[in-house]
């Protein structure tokens, strides 16, 4: 998996992308805890669920399955004052469901695990990309404090961090231009 910290990063970047507009707190926070949530699955390993069981890490929470049911909940509950099934509602629908489900993309593009189920529950099929270039962090966060936590980082700073950054420079750019 990437770190929480990228996931939460990579999930501000989108939402720096998807709109100009100033948002209220809530979309900001929402938006790195949709990124984030996916991750609560290794709980299940404290109550005996093994890696590669569908409720197991990077099953189930990983999926698209979880990540449209995830936006729809956000949407429904945190944005009450958008109309129901109005454009408006359903393009935050689609921004959730794309931050969310970045966290499954992200842990594809990392050199360990299992792999993630993106088609749970309808298949427990793990799977990765072809290019896998972001070292897999550890679990927990004692290992980040050594010579394995710094790889990582590293890692994620020049293959999540920096790009991220690029994106959101860029669209801030093109606003700019676009605007004037």
């Amino acid at each position: 998996m990437a770190s929480a910290f990228s996931h939460a990063f990579v999930a501000i970047a989108i939402g720096k992308t998807y709109t100009g507009a100033r948002e209220p707190w809530r979309f900001w926070v929402l938006s790195a805890l949709c990124a984030v949530v996916p991750d609560v699955d290794v709980v299940g390993f404290a109550f005996g669920i093994r890696y590669g069981d569908v409720l197991g890490h990077r099953g189930l929470t990983h999926s698209l399955v979880f990540a449209f049911g995830l936006a729809l909940a956000v949407v429904a509950c945190a944005f009450k004052g958008v109309p129901r099934w109005s454009r408006g509602w359903w393009a935050l629908v689609a921004y959730f469901f794309v931050v969310t489900a970045s966290h499954g993309a992200l842990d594809a593009l990392t050199n360990g695990g299992l792999g993630v189920a993106f088609f749970a529950p309808f298949s427990n099929a793990r799977y990765f990309f072809p290019w896998r270039p972001i070292e897999v962090s550890p679990i927990g966060v004692a290992p980040f404090f050594s010579q394995r936590g710094l790889e990582v980082i590293t890692s994620e700073l020049v293959w999540l961090w920096l790009p991220a950054g690029a994106l959101m420079l860029g669209a801030w750019g093109w606003r700019r231009a676009a605007a004037g």
